[in-house]
Order: structure tokens, then sequence, then C-alpha cells
């Protein structure tokens, strides 16, 4: 817990600097993504929806209200600085041990709570870097995470293909330097070195 948590804080940190970093206008929401299916309005809605909220309300075993998930968070001009606000109170929710211990249900499955944990801080960090490469920003991430967020990439990619969630891994050859984060983007169906 104590790693996946720090792990966590980081990603989530991360995040918050990239959600400060996205230009203002509405030519920037509009732009596409690496996520081919949405714009930048459309992917940043995800991700501040599930790994904020969302994050949040797994460590509290509540569902997402209806509300939440038809909201349109960039609307309005702060929306970067509720972005982090919420996402300290996700990470904060997940600092009581006990929150990591038993399962969470996700509706038709169950889950360890620290798997579940472990597949938001790659929603995090995978769907960060597409915010930045969609932003001209750069991510930054470290060694640990990046081996935290290739084990999960390699764990559950099958899952996140068929519900269209990662393209085919990329199969173009990495450079010597790829780092773990860097192998687990090509696997998701990214291309960090193009």
């Amino acid at each position: 817990m104590t790693d996946l948590h720090a792990y966590l804080t980081e990603a989530a940190a991360e995040a918050a600097r990239i959600a400060r970093g996205v230009p203002a206008g509405p030519e920037q929401l509009a732009a596409p993504t690496p996520c081919a299916a949405w714009d930048t309005r459309a992917l940043l809605n995800h991700w501040i929806l599930y790994t904020s909220y969302g994050l949040e309300h797994r460590a509290l075993r509540e569902p997402l209200p209806e509300e939440l998930t038809a909201r349109d968070f960039t609307a309005g001009p702060d929306w970067a600085r509720a972005y982090a606000e919420q996402l300290d109170r996700a990470v904060a929710a997940w600092a009581d041990p006990a929150v990591w211990e038993g399962e969470i249900d996700l509706g038709p499955a169950r889950m360890p709570a620290a798997e579940i944990a472990s597949m938001i801080i790659k929603e995090l960090a995978v769907h960060g870097w597409d915010v930045a490469r969609a932003t001209g920003q750069e991510y930054r991430c470290g060694d640990g995470l990046g081996e935290l967020v290739l084990g999960v990439v390699d764990r559950h990619g099958e899952v996140y293909r068929r519900y269209d969630g990662f393209a085919a891994p990329v199969t173009l050859p990495a450079p010597a330097a790829a780092s773990a984060f860097d192998r687990a983007l090509a696997l998701s169906g990214r291309t960090p070195w193009a």
C-alpha cells in the first residue's frame, strides 16, 4: 500500500501539472489527441471523471453519481484548479490503510482494492501522457511509476482492447533507451518515440 500510495501521489501531481499547462481556448479543446475517438475536451472529461471523482468514490465504495458522468468539467475557466483540488481529495481518501483492504464492487465484478487503485494510477499516467502529447507538453514519469504502469497494461491490456480502451500494441522497434513507461505506452497502442 505504501508504494502504491506514493505512485498515486506522484501520478496525481503530474496530472495536475499537465492540466494546468493545457492552453486555454475552444481551439485547443477541439484539437485531436492520441485517443483517435476523442478530441481534447472529451479526453479531459474522461480523465477528470475517472481519475479524480472516480478515484475518490472507489475509496469510499460509492458509485459515481449520474450528474458527474454527464458533466463537462472543462466548461468553467478554473477547471484545472478544480481538478487539482479534487485529485487532492481523492489521494487523501486513499491515505487510510483500511481503504486498500478487501475488494471493490464494480457492478458485474469485484476486484481487490489495490488492483483498482493500480488501474486508476495507470489511467492518470497514460491519459496524462495523452493530454500532454495533445497539448505540446512533456509528461514526466519516474522509473518506479513506469514499471507499475507497464505491469497494469500487461495484466489488463486485453480487457482494455476488448472495450476499445487500447489500440493494438505498437510493433515499431523501440529505441534502446525506451523506458518502462514508453514500453507501457507502446503496449497500449501508443507510439511515444514517434
